[in-house]
């Protein structure tokens, strides 16, 4: 009888790997590093469009999240302790299919990944997928070179004093670091990471001064970045030595004068077909604000500089925008984890909704 039941008569079930319905230019991959249980981190998978929730991946302590370059998989820099929250450590750089979830295998890595705060410049593939730049810090720092086809550790490079992971737009086996002094450190590897070269540019920022935020986006190959009063700075970082372009002001002089200033975590995104960079900034500005949320949105024009909108804030923490020919701009309010979703197509920014609460704690945010 038990036969008869477990054969048939109980109908039971199986299981397997679910594809999610091909991506749209709207999908969003939430890191939450859940702050109040970080041994148990979570990446969210969710549909822009419908705010379907289409699944989830656990990203362990402390991880640091990137996409392959046409989304393909998903790679998981992150730390496993035996004994839950003790005992011997293992950092792996974990993979996953982006259209199951699935986990695809693992590469044991050194264990001195950055525990940092989940951020896009602490993990990068490079601009042909190859290989994977993991950011690392003992607190001395260096980036752990992983080749994603063979699955190994090709090297690690020490980076005293430097900070972030920026590839080559152009060549594999080179990558940039920002480093204390204001420069830029780029060093390139041969095909069994072995350093080539390495070359600092002359400082392109004062630190004591003008700081510059490590988060940064992307445009025609040039890597973007604001200084905590406003300055804009676009490197080339395709050759053995980053080239700075003379930076430009986000403030007219009245607004110095009252103090507004950029802040948040993942506080610019551009979209590159209108070539439009948006940037969180408040007013009232002064040492120690500049993770402030956003009290506005500021739209500029990157060929001309100019300032085509103001568009209110939603306290915004976290920016990104959608690819393609209708743009989304997507503003995370870190504090109250609220998403708010702004057609940004047209000349002005048009208010679309208020998502509902994914997860717990996310601090970043990619698209598809």
């Amino acid at each position: 009888m038990a036969s008869a039941l477990s054969a048939g008569a109980a109908g039971l079930d199986t299981t397997g790997a679910v594809k999610m319905a091909p991506p749209t230019p709207q999908r969003m991959y939430l890191v939450d590093p859940a702050f109040n249980h970080m041994i148990d981190g979570r990446l969210h998978i969710v549909d822009g469009d419908s705010e379907r929730y289409l699944g989830v991946v656990s990203t362990g302590y402390s991880a640091s999240v990137a996409l392959s370059p046409e989304r393909r998989e998903i790679y998981v820099a992150t730390t496993y302790y035996a004994r839950l929250n003790h005992g011997e450590r293992t950092d792996v750089v974990d993979i996953h299919d982006a259209e199951t979830l699935s986990w695809k295998g693992e590469i044991v890595i050194p264990t001195r990944h950055a525990q940092a705060m989940a951020a896009r410049n602490l993990l990068q593939t490079s601009a042909d997928g190859r290989l994977l730049f993991v950011q690392n810090a003992t607190p001395a720092t260096s980036v752990t070179v992983v080749d994603l086809q063979s699955r190994k550790v090709l090297a690690e490079v020490q980076t005293p004093g430097c900070w972030s992971v920026y590839p080559s737009p152009t060549t594999r086996g080179r990558f940039s670091a920002m480093c204390g002094n204001g420069s830029m450190l780029t060093v390139s590897l041969d095909d069994a990471g072995k350093v080539l070269s390495r070359k600092q540019s002359a400082p392109f920022f004062d630190p004591d001064q003008d700081p510059v935020f490590t988060n940064f986006d992307r445009i025609d190959g040039r890597f973007v970045f604001v200084s905590y009063h406003g300055k804009v700075h676009e490197l080339d970082l395709s050759g053995e030595e980053a080239r700075a372009q003379p930076p430009w002001s986000l403030l007219s002089a009245a607004e110095v004068k009252k103090a507004w200033r950029p802040g948040g975590y993942q506080l610019l995104a551009i979209h590159e077909g209108s070539k439009r960079l948006f940037v969180g900034m408040h007013d009232k500005g002064e040492e120690g604000t500049h993770k402030n949320p956003a009290k506005e949105i500021w739209a500029f024009d990157l060929a001309s500089h100019k300032r085509l909108e103001r568009i209110p804030g939603h306290q915004a923490g976290v920016l990104t925008v959608s690819r393609g020919e209708a743009p989304r701009l997507y503003a995370l309010e870190v504090e109250k984890n609220r998403i708010v979703q702004l057609d940004v197509s047209g000349p002005k920014a048009r208010f679309l909704r208020t998502m509902k609460t994914i997860g717990e704690t996310p601090i970043q945010l990619e698209l598809q």
